[in-house]
């Protein structure tokens, strides 16, 4: 992979969104996975949002993590526009916590699939997760990283103690 130029694009509605999406950004960062991250709201800049998707495979990308909230238009609406795999995550908003967006972002109409991830950060580290597993199945580096993660996943579970409570044996 070329340093220099992003294969994982996260895109989100406004940077209010940048809060949840940086884990993601982290997670990339972390597998030394060439990224970029920018605002591009389906509602407020919907001819940027449909150029950002149908210039994303020509660019290289080989997926996009698109979080939103609310109505959360924007995993869909790049995934109608492009062929590269989008990765939605919602975003929790203030009234619904994330369940409106999780709603819209997973009620795709066959055929234009978005991959659904859960809401908030966890949601953000899984769907960067499993954009380095896609990248993994053609880079032996990432795919021996990823291998370690899960190891170090596995053995941070094995070692983990439960405190009784008190007066419980």
């Amino acid at each position: 992979m070329n340093s220099a130029s992003p294969v994982v694009g996260i895109v989100m509605g406004s940077n209010s969104d940048w809060d949840t999406m940086k884990n993601a950004a982290q997670i990339l960062a972390d597998f030394g996975v060439p990224f970029e991250a920018q605002v591009v709201s389906a509602h407020r800049m919907p001819d940027d949002m449909f150029r950002y998707a149908e210039r994303a495979r020509e660019r290289g990308l080989q997926a996009i993590i698109a979080g939103a909230g609310g109505a959360a238009h924007l995993p869909g609406m790049l995934a109608a526009k492009t062929p590269v795999p989008v990765l939605g995550v919602p975003v929790a908003s203030r009234h619904l916590q994330g369940v409106d967006s999780l709603h819209s972002i997973v009620q795709m109409p066959k055929g234009v699939p978005v991959a659904t991830f859960a809401i908030g950060v966890a949601g953000a580290a899984n769907a960067a997760l499993f954009a380095v597993a896609l990248l993994a199945n053609h880079d032996e580096r990432l795919r021996a990283e990823l291998d370690a993660f899960r190891a170090r996943q596995t053995e941070a579970a094995r070692a983990m103690e439960l405190t009784p409570l008190e007066g419980q044996g």
